[in-house]
C-alpha cells in the first residue's frame, strides 16, 4: 500500500509540476553561473532552507539556480525558494539545463548518492557547502575528497578534517567562510513580542532519539521544571521551540512536551504582557539572535546558536548511554544539569550575566566561525565564490583549445527508466 501511495503521490506531483512550469517563462539561457544541486525529497528541505538567504544575497552578484531532482521538493521550492528552480528528475533533464546554462560552480548541501550523477560533469567546480556545523562524525567523512572544494566554517572544522583526511590539500580545497546564515538571523523582521525589559530565554530541545547513544532530549528530564520556573518569575519570556519529532518514540516524552505547551498557554492567559512563544515555524534564525540566553540539547542547535555569539547553555543528558563528544566546544561548554526548577533557574541567571562565561564563549565562537561581526561572514562567502569564479576563468583560458566533450550519460538515462518512483 505504501508503494502504491508513493506512485500516486509522485505522479500527481509530476503533473502539477508540468502545469506550473508550463505557465512560467523558460529560464533565460546562459544566465546562471551558480547551481545548487538538491537530490533529496521535501523531508530534507531543511538542509537547503538554511541557505536561502545567503543564496539570495549571492544571486545579486552571481545568478543562482536550484536544481531539484524530486517532485515533492521541487513543488515546495517553487513556493518558497528565493532563487529560481529547475526540476531535473531525469538525467536528460539535468543535461538540458547544463547545456543551456553556464554553471561554473555547483553547490551541494548533503551527501546524497545522486550527487554523483551531477559530479560526472567536468569543466566546473563541484563544491560541498554542507547544511550546518557540528562535531558529528558526518562532518569528517572522507566524502569531502569527492568535491573540488569545500566551504567550511572555520578552524574547528579544519582541525576535525585534518584528523581523518589523508593527503588532502587543506590550504587550497578547504575554504573557511564562517556561518553566513548568522548575518540573516533577524534581517529586520518584527519579533512576535514587544520590546520590553523581560529577559528572553530560548528553550530549543531535540527529540528523545531512537537509541540510547543519541538520547539527548531534555524535555522530560529538564524541560517541565525548567519552563515552569521561568514562567513563574514574571521577568522572563520563554520561546519554546521543540523538535517536530518530540514524543514519537516515548509517550512520557510526548506527555512532557504537551505539558510545557499547556503551561505556556496558561501563563499567557493569566498575564497579557507575558507574550511567551510556542514556536513551530519553519524559519529558524530570529530565535537564535533575539534570545538573551539559549538553552539547547546536544544537536545542531548548539552550533547555530554559537554562531550568534550570545549566552548559551547545553542540557546534560541524563541517560548514561548518551554519547558526548569530549573534544571541541562540548569539552568546555556551560552545562545545565537536571534538577529542581529553582536550581536550574539560578544556573540560567548565572550564565546569562557571567562575564567569564561570555569570555569563554567568545573563544569558541572565534574557534568555530572566525570573525562574527555582522556582514563579515557574508563577505567571506562572496569572496570564496569570487575566487572560484576567477579560477574557472583561468582554467577555461588554459583549456580554450581543447576539443568538446560529449557529456551525454546514456547509462544513467537507461538506469533511471527503471526508477520511476520518487519517495518524498
Amino acid at each position: 500500500m505504501k508503494l502504491v501511495q508513493n506512485v500516486i503521490r509522485s505522479r500527481r506531483a509530476q503533473r502539477e509540476l508540468t502545469e506550473r512550469f508550463a505557465a512560467r517563462p523558460p529560464l533565460e539561457p546562459h544566465r546562471f553561473r551558480v547551481g545548487v544541486y538538491f537530490a533529496d525529497g521535501k523531508v530534507n528541505l531543511y538542509q537547503l532552507r538554511q541557505w536561502y538567504q545567503p543564496l539570495a544575497t549571492l544571486a545579486e552578484r552571481h545568478p543562482v539556480l536550484v536544481l531539484s531532482r524530486a517532485s515533492g521538493a521541487a513543488l515546495a521550492l517553487l513556493d518558497e525558494s528565493p532563487v529560481p528552480v529547475a526540476y531535473v528528475r531525469r538525467v536528460a533533464d539535468l543535461e538540458h539545463v547544463i547545456h543551456d546554462q553556464d554553471l561554473h560552480v555547483v553547490f551541494y548541501v548533503n551527501q546524497n548518492a545522486k550527487n554523483f550523477q551531477m559530479m560526472r560533469y567536468g569543466r566546473r567546480w563541484h563544491v560541498f557547502i554542507n547544511h550546518g556545523e557540528s562535531d558529528k562524525m558526518y562532518m569528517t567523512t572522507n566524502q569531502f575528497k569527492a568535491y573540488d572544494y569545500a566551504l567550511i566554517a572555520g578552524d574547528a572544522a579544519r582541525a576535525r578534517l585534518e584528523k581523518v583526511l589523508w593527503d588532502y590539500d587543506f590550504d587550497k580545497r578547504a575554504i573557511p567562510i564562517g556561518r553566513p546564515q548568522a548575518d540573516h538571523y533577524l534581517d529586520g523582521r518584527p519579533l512576535p513580542y514587544p520590546d520590553d525589559d523581560r529577559e528572553v530565554v530560548l528553550y530549543a530541545p531535540t527529540w528523545e532519539g531512537d537509541r540510547g547513544a543519541a538520547a539527548y532530549g531534555s524535555i522530560a528530564s529538564h524541560g517541565v521544571e525548567l519552563v515552569r520556573a521561568l514562567l513563574a518569575t514574571g521577568r522572563h519570556r520563554v520561546i519554546y521551540r521543540p523538535h517536530p519529532r518530540s514524543g514519537v518514540v516515548d509517550p512520557d516524552y510526548d506527555t512532557a512536551n504537551r505539558e510545557i505547551v499547556r503551561m505556556i498557554e496558561q501563563a499567557n492567559a493569566a498575564d497579557a504582557a507575558a507574550h511567551h512563544v510556542f514556536d513551530q515555524g519553519k524559519e529558524l534564525g530570529w530565535q537564535l539572535a533575539a534570545a538573551d540566553v539559549a538553552i539547547v540539547d546536544i544537536s545542531a542547535m548548539v552550533y547555530d546558536r554559537l554562531a550568534a555569539g550570545r549566552p548559551l547553555l547545553i542540557t546534560r543528558p541524563v541517560s548514561p548511554d548518551a554519547q558526548i563528544d569530549t573534544g571541541g566546544y562540548l569539552s568546555a561548554c556551560e552545562w545545565l544539569d537536571a534538577g529542581d526548577g529553582a536550581t536550574m533557574l539560578a544556573r540560567v541567571d548565572e550564565v546569562a550575566h557571567d562575564p567569564q562565561a561570555l569570555e569563554r564563549l567568545g573563544y569558541w565562537v572565534e574557534r568555530y566561525f572566525g570573525d562574527t561581526t555582522p556582514g563579515v561572514t557574508t563577505e567571506r562567502f562572496h569572496a570564496a565564490v569570487d575566487h572560484l569564479m576567477a579560477e574557472w576563468e583561468r582554467f577555461a583560458a588554459l583549456h580554450a583549445t581543447d576539443p568538446e566533450v560529449d557529456d551525454h550519460d546514456a547509462e544513467g538515462e537507461a538506469a533511471e527508466q527503471s526508477d520511476e518512483i520518487e519517495v518524498d
